[in-house]
């Protein structure tokens, strides 16, 4: 909702929260349109429709309605779409007013909505979130509706569908079963080891069980799921005068960078997003590395290296005119333009076509920035390396969050040492407990009592 739209529904609707209240929203894009989608749910959603549009519509079927409040003239002819609870995405009693799209008719539209006792303005996300507390959604695909409806690559459209379809949640709910096994096994070796049918081995079941979703647990930690939503850095750098800033916007297909023969150019980082065959990167072009001649210089190669430091992949750019893969070396150490550690790292050798011969350097993808020579084969080169950065193909739903990743590793650090020999009994039971609210936050569900249902599942005590 642009700033004008969001001042008016503001003004609009000036009323304190509260979770009982109905919820109105403009679900569609702001500004003039052919059609706007109003939204609308919560406990008072039958009187709403019943007030505006002089009766009920069938459930789910889109029906033609005049809308208007009772005694007032009409607002709007839409589609009206009415879905009672609990078959709704919020969970709840639930409509949605098709209408046209210009400013005064949403606005009085929403005004007639707010007009009657008991509703309000939705909360940023507050249409999700309570799908989210009905059970209808977990956490991940909260997130993947997110992701879903920012996604700018094909690649982020489809993960985007995997979490919000609910794919990760097998996997997840897999792990959650296993974990709360394990915790039946400990918890009743504990506290119910009089008990005849609880077996003496109860301990080597549960650690067998750890192992085995330790296991499981590294193979999505291995993965850069992170960097399909926020896009793969890839970093041009090398010598001075090799062709970064050309290279840039020729992969760009738009002038971002200023282009001179004079070493030394370019003195910032800059950056661009592309769509690389689906995949989003963020493709940055660096100061040369050598050693500098001035301040100015100095503080852009130190920016250059910190991008290295950061980057997925290096295209690694040298002239083939005078073809040196390494930057020179100071005496100064302080001064030398040393190279960190890098990620993929491509070598790539620009100005072929002002180079004599170019055909003894090998082991790099050659190119001419300038003319365009070579450029569909890094192009597609840097299609695949991205891909496999982000693990395409997998067919399964990867962690493009930091806070997945956050979860899974305390998982995993609490089965970790839940293998500890030295740990009590007692000490080992709340390792399992951290690692089950670890793997509960992914989806949002944690309920110690599903492990005393898992006890009695598994165990036929009190009986």
């Amino acid at each position: 909702m642009d700033q004008e739209i969001g001042d008016e529904m503001s003004a609009i609707g000036d009323k304190a929260p509260s979770p009982l209240e109905t919820i109105v929203a403009l679900a569609s894009g702001a500004g003039s349109a052919a059609i706007a989608v109003i939204r609308i749910s919560g406990g008072k959603t039958r009187e709403v429709l019943d007030a505006l549009c002089g009766g009920m519509p069938e459930p789910r079927r889109a029906s033609l309605c005049e809308i208007g409040p009772p005694q007032c003239s009409l607002l709007d002819r839409g589609l009206v779409l009415w879905f009672p609870g609990p078959a709704s995405f919020t969970g709840e009693d639930m409509a949605e007013l098709h209408v046209h799209g210009s400013r005064p008719v949403v606005r009085e539209i929403i005004e007639a909505v707010l007009s009657l006792a008991g509703t309000r303005l939705a909360e940023p996300g507050e249409f999700a979130r309570r799908a989210f507390e009905n059970g209808k959604l977990d956490l991940r695909q909260v997130e993947g509706l997110a992701d879903l409806i920012n996604a700018e690559t094909r690649c982020q459209r489809e993960q985007a569908l995997l979490q919000t379809e609910g794919f990760a949640r097998a996997r997840y709910e897999a792990w959650r079963q296993s974990l709360l096994r394990a915790q039946a096994l400990v918890e009743a070796e504990l506290d119910f080891a009089d008990e005849g049918d609880v077996g003496v081995g109860s301990a080597l079941q549960a650690k067998a069980i750890v192992d085995a979703l330790r296991g499981e647990l590294d193979e999505p930690l291995r993965g850069w799921g992170e960097r399909l939503r926020d896009g793969v850095r890839i970093v041009i750098a090398g010598p001075p005068n090799a062709g970064k800033s050309s290279l840039l916007n020729a992969l760009a297909r738009r002038d971002v960078a200023i282009v001179s023969e004079e070493a030394g150019t370019t003195r910032d980082v800059l950056e661009v997003h592309l769509d690389l065959g689906g995949v989003p990167v963020i493709l940055t072009d660096t100061a040369g590395l050598r050693e500098a001649e001035g301040k100015v210089e100095a503080e852009g190669i130190a920016r250059a290296l910190s991008q290295l430091d950061e980057a997925d992949i290096v295209l690694w750019l040298v002239d083939a005119t005078a073809p040196v893969w390494t930057p020179p070396r100071s005496a100064n150490p302080r001064k030398s333009a040393q190279i960190p550690a890098m990620g993929r790292q491509i070598r790539v050798l620009n100005k072929i076509d002002l180079a004599q011969d170019a055909s003894f350097v090998r082991d790099c993808i050659k190119i001419s920035a300038k003319t365009g020579q070579g450029l569909d084969l890094l192009i597609d080169h840097l299609q695949r390396e991205a891909a496999n950065a982000t693990e395409q193909g997998a067919g399964s739903p990867l962690m493009t969050r930091a806070r997945h990743r956050v979860e899974l590793e305390g998982a995993r650090a609490a089965l970790k040492r839940f293998g500890d020999p030295s740990l009590s009994p007692e000490l080992r039971a709340e390792e399992l407990r951290i690692a089950a609210r670890h793997l509960g936050r992914l989806t949002g569900r944690i309920d110690v009592e599903e492990v005393l249902g898992a006890i009695f599942a598994e165990f036929c005590i009190g009986k």
